[in-house]
């Protein structure tokens, strides 16, 4: 017999709600949630392919351990014995740094994503921390960082209010948007323009959104920086700049006028290839605008000045009186944010508290660049041990981080590696012990990570809506028993993991004078949380503290999970609101609208006014029915528009000879690719565009559908050197590449080559 149960998507970051249809302890269906307070019913075809996901027949059910060589069906008692095994060694005799973490896309999806890697991080005591953020959104949060003095202090567009919309590398009409969490967000901007709004979009490529916008601006790819720069410098020089309610709040607007003079529209244009007129026009438009937002993402961030060009997105929203301000960029407030503490002076932000050991990137966010993770294994210095094991975690670098062919032959070194993965894909094939959480319809979920980034507030929270099948763990416990065994308490009850974080947690929060339970016994507090298990528990917690919390009975309309539990399409907390300076936590208490670092950067930027490539150059793009690696193994989210093709314009495909559907190489600096040539006018002339997450041809993976149709990895054309220096994020657009018809070099099997030398 049928039945229903509701569910937060989890497959990319509009966070929809999803009611399942659940027949014989399976998904037969999914549709949106109509009565969900943030989607209100909406589904895109990711959403709607959650059975199929769910039902992978190529997800691993049980643990694998390297036995001789080989991997192998193991226990899960097998299995953690052998990282305990494995990790401990290791740190024993090189040091906890020669422990590399490594953290992919998927974490921020799930419960025990957002759980389990600080406890791990923080037990081991490991300095090598590598994850995704270095090839998608770090430059937004250290500009955040430098402008905020909070790395995770995201302003995002109030798009249900705004009269006028900035779109800059950014195609929400294919990814669902990112760093900017809208449900809908199509939707979301055709009522902008049904409104009388105006939307603008800059990307060097004519996607959905930018058919969709009044006006769209084909720029020179990886110069978004100097266009932003151009824009704030037609503020200043026009007297345009208001900062409205804000200006008590901001500091450095004359510094930030004399560093942006030089970057003129007419000294700008030629390096954007967007007329000065249109520039000037541009910032006046801004500024004149009722309310208006400057919205830029990744392919504003994976871009050579992507620090620079994030900060400028919210220096343009500063300058024209729009940041904190409904209709504007405003900071989000999710549930299970900190305990509000009064405005004042913080500790600040900090770049490059320690450095890599070979190439000496400065840290970031307690990060490393990923793109340096293979020399971190594969290369002795006399600045310390190389990495001699890695833990995995949703992670697939081998396709997501620059030269994965080197990055491959390092993983196969290393001493030990574990992975949790459900699927052996081309990363964890390399892993000694490859851990496999369950489909998602059995696992629980609340967006920790996406609500500090939604466009309203709200709260959702949703059980598992089938028992773990017989022989699968709880990722929360398959996370928890992690901790234990990497950091040397093997054997111990996972339960004592949550216990010790909940036991920490009140125990700061008593001794906090600004906390509701400030004087309180923490142990009385632990007695009154509730939930099922330790996961559920913290969840309790951290409702209670947060700005919404019932403060453990302060406040008896608060939120705590038992509410949260009673209202199972979620609860509406309203829409954004002005908060500043409460966020702020830089050490003037203020926002430093010119920080050093930045000041130390723009140099660098006027340099890249005298910058003109000569051949092609390289940008990614997003399909709407993928999300990077995760899902070229669903058939109904592969074929149709959703392809690995090189698309290139008309007029280069006919000066080059290549017609549509032709094998075209494409060479770079980490090497050479063959794939297939789409053939459009929806770029511009001189750029190419390849879709990333694809290159699913090594052996020893069991993805199936994906094997038989695997693509080309575009991240081998890249050799890891391009990286964004103040954020250390990975350079993947507006890279130079070669072109020409023809199958792949002589002598090199498969469709790729190695580096160009």
């Amino acid at each position: 017999m049928s039945r229903t149960a509701l569910r937060i998507c989890p497959l990319c970051e509009a966070t929809c709600g999803l009611t399942l249809t659940l027949d014989e302890g399976r998904v037969t269906g999914a549709r949106g949630d109509r009565d969900d307070v943030f989607s209100k019913g909406f589904i895109c075809p990711k959403g709607a392919a959650f059975p199929a996901v769910d039902a992978d027949p190529d997800r691993l059910r049980g643990p694998l351990v390297r036995v001789d060589g080989e991997l192998r069906e193991a226990s899960w008692e097998e299995a953690f014995d052998a990282v305990a095994a494995g990790i401990r060694p290791v740190v024993e005799r090189y040091g906890p740094d020669a422990v590399g973490v490594v953290l992919g896309n998927p974490n921020v999806h799930t419960v025990a994503g957002a759980l389990y890697p600080p406890v791990l991080i923080a037990g081991l005591g490991t300095r090598s921390l590598f994850t995704a953020s270095t090839v998608d959104q770090m430059p937004k949060h250290v500009s955040s960082g430098l402008l905020f003095g909070d790395a995770n202090a995201i302003p995002v567009p109030d798009l249900d209010r705004t009269d006028h919309l900035l779109l800059i590398g950014a195609n929400p009409l294919e990814s669902n948007g990112s760093l900017c969490t809208a449900p809908d967000f199509p939707g979301r901007l055709r009522a902008l323009r049904a409104r009388g709004g105006t939307l603008t979009v800059v990307d060097p490529r004519r996607t959905r959104t930018a058919r969709l916008a009044d006006r769209h601006i084909a720029i020179r790819p990886g110069t978004d920086a100097l266009l932003l720069a151009a824009m704030a410098s037609v503020l200043v020089e026009e007297h345009l700049v208001d900062l409205g309610d804000c200006a008590p709040h901001v500091q450095g607007v004359a510094e930030l006028a004399d560093a942006v003079k030089d970057f003129t529209p007419e000294a700008v244009a030629p390096a954007c290839d967007v007329d000065a007129d249109t520039i000037r026009t541009l910032a006046r438009e801004l500024a004149a605008a009722p309310t208006a937002a400057v919205y830029g993402r990744i392919g504003s961030c994976t871009v050579p000045h992507g620090t620079l060009a994030s900060w400028l997105v919210d220096v343009l929203n500063i300058l024209t009186g729009n940041l904190d301000r409904p209709g504007g960029a405003l900071f989000p407030r999710a549930a299970t944010d900190k305990t509000p503490r009064p405005a004042g002076p913080g500790r600040g932000f900090t770049l490059g508290r320690w450095h890599s050991r070979v190439s000496g990137h400065p840290e970031a966010k307690g990060e490393l660049p990923l793109s340096a993770l293979a020399e971190e294994i594969d290369t002795a210095t006399d600045a310390g041990e190389p990495l001699r094991a890695l833990i995995a975690v949703a992670a697939n670098p081998v396709l997501s981080a620059p030269d994965g062919d080197r990055l491959d032959k390092a993983l196969g070194s290393l001493d030990f590696m574990v992975s949790v993965d459900p699927y052996l894909n081309e990363t964890s094939r390399h892993a000694h012990v490859v851990l496999p959480p369950p489909p998602p319809a059995q696992s629980p979920h609340h967006d920790f990570a996406f609500n500090t980034l939604a466009v309203r507030n709200q709260v959702r929270y949703t059980r598992p809506a089938l028992p773990p099948a017989p022989g699968r763990m709880p990722e929360t416990e398959i996370l928890a028993r992690l901790v234990l065994a990497a950091t040397g308490r093997h054997g111990a009850d996972p339960a004592a993991v949550d216990r010790l974080v909940v036991d920490q947690t009140l125990g700061r929060a008593v001794n906090d004078p600004h906390s509701p339970v400030h004087g309180r016994d923490p142990e009385e507090l632990a007695g009154l949380l509730t939930g099922h298990d330790g996961p559920e528990r913290r969840l309790d917690m951290m409702l209670r503290l947060g700005p919404y919390g019932d403060g453990f009975g302060a406040d008896p309309d608060g939120l705590t999970l038992d509410r949260l539990l009673a209202h199972p399409h979620g609860i509406d907390l309203g829409p954004l609101s002005p908060r500043l300076p409460q966020p702020l936590k830089t050490r003037s208490g203020q926002v430093e609208l010119l920080p050093e670092p930045i000041a130390a950067d723009l140099p660098r930027l006027r340099a890249a006014l005298d910058a003109r490539p000569d051949g092609f150059v390289l940008v990614g793009r997003r399909h709407l029915r993928s999300n990077n690696s995760w899902m070229h193994n669903v058939p109904a989210l592969t074929g149709g528009t959703n392809r690995c093709t090189l698309q290139i314009h008309p007029d280069d495909a006919e000066r080059l000879g290549v017609r549509d559907g032709q094998p075209v190489r494409v060479r770079g600096a980490g090497g050479e690719v063959t794939v297939p040539a789409e053939v459009t006018d929806g770029l511009r002339r001189g750029v190419v565009s390849l879709p990333h997450g694809w290159g699913h041809d090594r052996p020893g993976t069991r993805l199936r559908h994906a094997a038989a149709d695997p693509g080309v990895n575009v991240n081998q054309l890249l050799d890891g050197s391009l990286l964004d220096p103040l954020s250390g994020n990975a350079v993947l657009n507006g890279v130079p590449v070669e072109i020409a018809p023809g199958a792949a070099s002589e002598g090199v099997p498969g469709t790729a080559s190695g580096p160009v030398t």
